[in-house]
């Protein structure tokens, strides 16, 4: 057989290179830069809160501000992670490009006052804001906006938990279920190393996890225990997921002002603070000032109670479903890690490594990414157990069934008994016919 070198392909390739090299790295550069910003006012917040408990009763009014910055400023914005998947899927109007301002200013304020978010749901719409932005700014086609708009997911991933490969996988895995667009590789991977350290160069520095059990040879009794944790994982991932959007509609039956949603969501999470006598559930819940329940605790022996992954998936879903603003991640982190703690307890395991599992297979669970979620526990807790960890983070994405936090993802490759679920389905759209259909039962039921 005769050699073969397209030389012509390769000069494409080369320039393909080129232009998304020039393209995605300023623009995460500017995307981890922001973060950064944004994890510094955090970090401010947080300490200028724990400082001074008095703000938490102001927590209500704080909602109440959120609601008509976002009425005034941005309605479109409020969609939130969903807009950016819906721009990716078929674009429209663009992402707008209030909504990293907004965003930014509504979870500094939510967090400020007590109520128990996330940061990488802001991270990434300050990255799709600012990816939409540059996209307008060089009049990109469609297909180069939607490639763009994954950069700014990356980018934003990476410089909020500092992990740039789980990024650059996370932004290409997140949009459809069960397909990676392998079109944007180079880009999201660019984004996620630039991103990170655009973030890094500023001094920020990122909360280290340890797990101090070393690498050991793989042991089916330890696999058959982590197997019957990633079940947990997976229906903590499905609970939070259907609690959280279940609430959001409670909320919209119960209170139609839109004002008074937050009034009342505010003063539920006052309450359930009063009435567990502990504020370990407000808040990120990285670490705990008065060495309370966090995330970091629940990677030592006795570090959680045994409802504490409970009480924060409570904590979150009333603060997100009423209207204030942050991401679900680092929650989830927290549920993941908590009832890690827990079940090492009731499977005789090592706490820390279950922990570490939890931590990635919740959120694997709840965003439908094992893979990106595979790699993100490689980064974090390193690679000495990776067959564990691979098994916690796809056996939690299957038994989380056909729900997440983010609803305009798109059902690609339907996970095994999934139903009639049609190819290129949503999410929201599922769950839609699901409840249509149970309804209809219900009816022909009384008659």
């Amino acid at each position: 057989m005769p050699f073969h070198w397209d030389i012509r392909g390769h000069l494409a390739l080369a320039r393909h290179v080129l232009r998304w090299t020039l393209l995605a790295a300023p623009v995460a550069a500017a995307i981890g830069s922001a973060c950064a910003l944004f994890l510094w006012l955090l970090d401010l917040a947080t300490r200028t809160r724990e400082d001074r408990p008095w703000l938490l009763f102001l927590l209500p009014l704080a909602g109440v501000l959120i609601v008509l910055m976002y009425r005034a400023f941005g309605k479109s914005s409020e969609r939130g992670n969903n807009l950016i998947m819906d721009e990716i899927h078929e674009p429209g109007a663009g992402v707008p490009a209030a909504m990293a301002p907004l965003v930014l200013v509504g979870t500094i304020v939510t967090h400020l006052f007590g109520g128990s978010a996330g940061r990488e749901g802001t991270a990434v719409q300050i990255g799709g804001s600012f990816a939409g932005q540059f996209g307008r700014w060089l009049r990109l086609d469609a297909a180069e906006v939607r490639t763009l708009l994954l950069v700014g997911i990356a980018a934003g991933f990476a410089g909020v938990f500092g992990t740039p490969l789980a990024a650059a996988v996370f932004a290409m895995e997140v949009i459809t279920i069960g397909q990676i667009r392998y079109e944007a590789v180079l880009p999201c991977l660019i984004a996620g190393i630039v991103g990170d350290w655009a973030c890094q160069a500023w001094g920020i520095h990122h909360t280290p996890y340890h797990v101090a059990v070393g690498a050991v040879a793989f042991e089916w009794w330890t696999a058959g225990k982590v197997a019957l944790a990633a079940a947990a994982f997976g229906l903590a991932s499905l609970l939070f997921a259907e609690f959280t959007h279940g609430l959001h509609h409670v909320w919209r039956r119960l209170v139609p002002w839109e004002l008074l949603r937050p009034v009342v969501g505010g003063a539920v999470v006052i309450g359930l603070v009063f009435l567990l006598g502990t504020r370990d559930y407000i808040g990120l819940g990285v670490t705990s000032p008065t060495g309370g329940v966090s995330i970091v605790s629940s990677f030592q022996p006795g570090g959680a109670h045994a409802l504490s992954w409970w009480w924060k998936i409570l904590f979150t879903a009333v603060t997100l479903s009423c209207g204030f603003k942050g991401g679900e991640v680092t929650p989830l982190f927290f549920v993941g890690a908590a009832l890690g703690n827990t079940l090492a307890g009731l499977l005789g395991a090592p706490v820390d490594l279950f922990a570490a599992l939890g931590f990635v297979a919740v959120f694997a669970g709840a965003t439908n990414t094992p893979l990106a979620c595979t790699i993100l526990g490689i980064e974090l807790f390193g690679s000495g157990h990776v067959v564990y960890l691979a098994i916690a983070c796809f056996l939690a994405y299957l038994c989380s069934g056909h729900t997440g936090i983010y609803l305009s993802q798109r059902v690609a490759s339907p996970k095994p008994a999934g139903g009639a679920i049609g190819e290129r389905t949503t999410l929201r759209e599922h769950r839609e016919k699901w409840f249509s259909r149970g309804r209809r039962e219900s009816g022909d039921g009384k008659h």
